[in-house]
């Protein structure tokens, strides 16, 4: 099934993904490329379960504030930020710095790992080798930042953290379902989701049109979605160009849908809201559901290895407000705005929860 007229760009960014997994990988492997890892290991649906873990508060009525604490705000922002409020004497834009960390982001995404940690390393030798004090503090923190992207994205995967997705992602009762991500970026999830119960459409919306040009345009075509296929009941890998994608670069505000998705997705959103505005950003996820319809939500998990991450990374992930939380906390926002919990826990280095409205 190809994608809709329109729905991929027309040409290609330089800096595009270009892999080649040294022949194709086949089920039940895994195999690490030069930008990311391919991962075709197939666990039963039942066996999912050890990737995610569950954290199963039953009675959501009960839990307060005071018991789970609030997000903790991450300030240590990127110097472009800074350099940008302080040439223009003000407050950078939301829109403004949501750009600057999509090209920022993307440009880790198109690195090759492995050739970009060696490079980084060579520069540090040369650098004491040669006693430029001047030089080493910086190339320093290009290699820590370098190694610990390779190891997160590359060889953890912890990032797109496919078997962690399936988990989540498993036992809706949807088939052939309409998806909807807000604030879709490279559109991977939504991708992850088409694959599990193929045959449908996945709506991707962000308001950056780089997002829909590199982001999701430069996204591999070799990449492998696990999923299943409906005619034998069999898991089979999904690629992007047999999946049914429409890609609209629009303000969420504006979007002209009503109540007409079987799932509707975020990532890495609602950590982008202060309290004023999160019941906003969390109706926007009622909405477009239909009766019986899913809301998926992830955000960044509060714990020592994704403070490290964007203490490390801050140059390149530090341009917007950002609060690191607990599933609990996540829960409770949403609870508090009139959602049930079906199911919430944390894969690797992400809170996720899948709930409907009450």
């Amino acid at each position: 099934m190809g994608a809709p007229p329109g729905s991929r760009p027309e040409g290609r960014a330089d800096g595009a993904l270009r892999h080649a997994a040294r022949g194709p990988v086949r089920m039940g492997e895994t195999r690490v490329g030069p930008h990311f890892r391919y991962d075709l290991r197939a666990p039963r649906l039942e066996e999912l379960d050890q990737f995610i873990v569950e954290r199963p508060i039953r009675d959501w009525s009960v839990v307060r504030w005071k018991d789970v604490g609030k997000p903790v705000r991450v300030e240590n922002y990127a110097s472009g930020k800074r350099l940008w409020e302080e040439k223009h004497g003000d407050t950078m834009p939301v829109k403004t710095s949501w750009e600057m960390f999509n090209r920022s982001f993307h440009s880790w995404f198109v690195k090759d790992g492995r050739e970009a940690q060696r490079a980084a390393m060579r520069r540090m030798l040369r650098s004491v080798a040669s006693l430029r004090a001047d030089e080493i503090a910086s190339v320093f923190e290009e290699l820590q930042q370098v190694t610990l992207w390779n190891l997160a994205h590359r060889v953890t995967d912890t990032i797109w953290d496919p078997r962690g997705k399936r988990a989540l992602f498993r036992g809706l009762d949807v088939k052939r379902p309409r998806i909807l991500f807000l604030g879709a970026a490279e559109g991977y999830e939504a991708m992850q989701l088409y694959a599990m119960y193929p045959g449908g459409e996945a709506v991707m919306v962000d308001y950056d049109a780089f997002c829909r040009d590199h982001r999701f345009g430069d996204f591999p075509e070799d990449y492998p979605f696990l999923g299943y296929d409906p005619a034998t009941g069999s898991a089979r890998p999904w690629y992007r160009s047999e999946m049914k994608l429409t890609y609209l670069v629009e303000d969420i505000r504006k979007l002209p849908f009503g109540r007409e998705f079987d799932i509707v997705l975020s990532v890495g959103l609602l950590e982008h809201f202060p309290d004023e505005y999160k019941p906003e950003c969390i109706e926007w996820h009622r909405k477009f559901l239909r009766p019986g319809g899913y809301a998926i939500l992830t955000t960044p998990r509060l714990g020592w290895r994704t403070k490290l991450f964007y203490h490390v990374m801050a140059e390149a992930m530090n341009y917007t407000y950002r609060e690191l939380m607990t599933v609990d906390q996540m829960g409770l926002y949403l609870y508090e705005n009139g959602f049930n919990i079906l199911r919430h826990g944390w894969i690797k280095t992400h809170n996720g929860i899948v709930a409907q409205p009450r």
